[in-house]
């Protein structure tokens, strides 16, 4: 009797510890909660919003007073709640804020502002434009040689915002600049001190650069504002000088730049800026080269086993598509076609799929890209996107045609897609990256190109949301930021569905592209 209640009594404690040490280890689903929309007074334009780096842009005009923004309404992911502060009432973003949303786990989302204030100040007589120093609250004008510094008109400034003021009043009377001038700027109760200075020079007309590109050419130059101000070139080896047309002047007070076209390739010219009848120095540049990407026909291609590589074997690898992490689950999705823009020859064929076995699996869209496919993480893929390339050329030319159909599948963020148009895309940059972009599909350490980000020299874009039966040619201008960045590397893309990279797309979007050329003369 005694061995029996032991013998249950050990049963007993057994099945108590055992219980104990029973968890719920069925985890949590891991569903990203995302911004919807985002909007507050004095809004420029939409929202951007980017959910693989969980990022809201506003773009605010310059009546927003940034440390005081007024949200106006904020929507976030069905059941997702904000932990700590909310996105609500007024908010100071005069440097990005950030907010946790939490949909079973916590993630953190960043909200910043763009607003691009205008800022300018103009004296008579003045020489080129000033430059104005934001950070360190300065601004720099040249004035000539023999003017008086102790009595100088203001024309125009404004420092701050639309409804910034400035003390004292440099209107009512003429300044002084003989020695630095401090000046008060008030903005939204907030008070700046800036500092104003002033150069003299001989010169009243001065050549500041010339930034050739390969057809085109931008030469600069600073005179007296009110003067007939223009540029003249020649080639190196003539003596003939051609005065630009006013239609390639751009004037902005005594600071003017042309914008000269239609010069040869790899030839040297002379260039110079004029004011009435003085004559600014000479200064030389020689314009770059036509430059092609390889393959850009889409002509050569070989396959590996069930992948379809764009470069002939043996050849040059100059353009990858995603086929590597297609073919994980299935066939390749982009590949050559002989139905081309041109009747001969090869063109790209990119389909997006959603390649899998039933309900498991992955939508790929069919894509090709100027780089090279890394590897597969999971079924995700690392991309190198670009190729060395130091020229500037203007557009991006070619053929394509699209068989469009609803968007099928949608990853978190982009449910709202859902049956609406598939968009194919062709879009190009110019980066100056130290490397090759490096592109990484895996949410956990995502990484996509940012046409905003500091390395961006120029980009441009084609899109298309409809059927295309027949080839049409399409043309798109690089935006460039400035005149004189050289960039390191050339990223190009074509894409039957615009957000492949977030796994959305429409199963049978079709996509043929063929005879890209990069366009060098306006």
């Amino acid at each position: 009797m005694i061995r029996k209640l032991n013998i249950i009594s050990f049963i007993a404690v057994a099945l108590i510890a055992v219980t104990g040490c029973i968890k719920n280890d069925i985890p949590y689903p891991r569903i990203q909660p995302d911004i919807l929309t985002l909007t507050a007074e004095h809004q420029l334009k939409e929202t951007e919003i980017d959910p693989s780096k969980r990022l809201a842009t506003l773009y605010l005009t310059e009546e927003a007073d940034i440390y005081n923004v007024n949200i106006t309404e904020c929507t976030v992911t069905k059941d997702a709640v904000f932990v700590g502060d909310a996105i609500e009432g007024t908010i100071d973003l005069s440097s990005p804020q950030y907010y946790k949303l939490k949909l079973y786990q916590e993630y953190i989302w960043t909200v910043k502002v763009v607003q691009n204030i205008e800022r300018y100040f103009s004296v008579d007589g003045q020489i080129g434009s000033s430059m104005i120093d934001v950070p360190g609250r300065r601004v720099v004008l040249t004035l000539p040689e023999h003017a008086s510094l102790k009595d100088v008109k203001v024309l125009t400034a404004k420092l701050g915002s639309v409804n910034s003021t400035i003390h004292p009043n440099i209107f009512a009377e003429n300044i002084d600049l003989s020695k630095p001038l401090q000046l008060t700027v008030t903005d939204y109760g907030r008070k700046a001190i800036w500092t104003i200075y002033a150069s003299q020079t001989e010169s009243v007309v001065t050549t500041t650069r010339a930034d050739a590109w390969t057809n085109v050419a931008w030469v600069y130059g600073d005179a007296l504002e009110g003067r007939t101000n223009s540029i003249e070139y020649r080639k190196a080896d003539s003596e003939e000088w051609i005065k630009v047309p006013d239609s390639w002047l751009t004037h902005n007070g005594g600071s003017f730049y042309a914008r000269l076209i239609h010069l040869g390739a790899q030839t040297k010219y002379v260039a110079r800026a004029i004011s009435n009848d003085d004559k600014g120095n000479e200064i030389e540049f020689t314009t770059g080269i036509n430059l092609q990407p390889e393959n850009a026909s889409f002509d050569n291609w070989w396959q590996d086993g069930k992948i379809w590589n764009p470069w002939a074997k043996d050849g040059l690898q100059y353009w990858d598509t995603g086929n590597k992490g297609a073919t994980t689950l299935g066939d390749s999705n982009s590949m050559p076609t002989d139905d081309t823009a041109t009747g001969s020859g090869l063109a790209a064929k990119l389909e997006t799929r959603f390649i899998g076995i039933g309900s498991i699996g992955k939508l790929a869209a069919g894509n090709i890209f100027v780089g090279k496919y890394l590897r597969t993480d999971g079924t995700n893929g690392i991309l190198s996107f670009g190729h060395e390339f130091t020229e500037r050329p203007t557009k991006v030319r070619g053929y394509f045609k699209y068989h469009c159909v609803p968007i099928s599948h949608a990853t978190a963020g982009y449910e709202n897609l859902f049956g609406t148009p598939d968009v194919c895309s062709v879009y190009a940059a110019l980066i100056d990256t130290p490397e090759p972009f490096e592109i990484r599909t895996n949410p956990k350490n995502q990484q996509f190109l940012d046409v905003n980000g500091s390395y961006i020299v120029a980009y441009g874009k084609m899109e298309c949301n409809h059927e295309v039966s027949e080839y049409q040619q399409f043309e798109f201008e690089f935006e460039y930021k400035s005149t004189d960045r050289k960039p390191r590397y050339l990223i190009l893309v074509g894409t039957a569905s615009k957000y492949g990279d977030f796994f959305t797309g429409g199963h049978g979007s079709i996509m043929y592209l063929d005879n890209l050329e990069l366009v060098y003369d306006y």
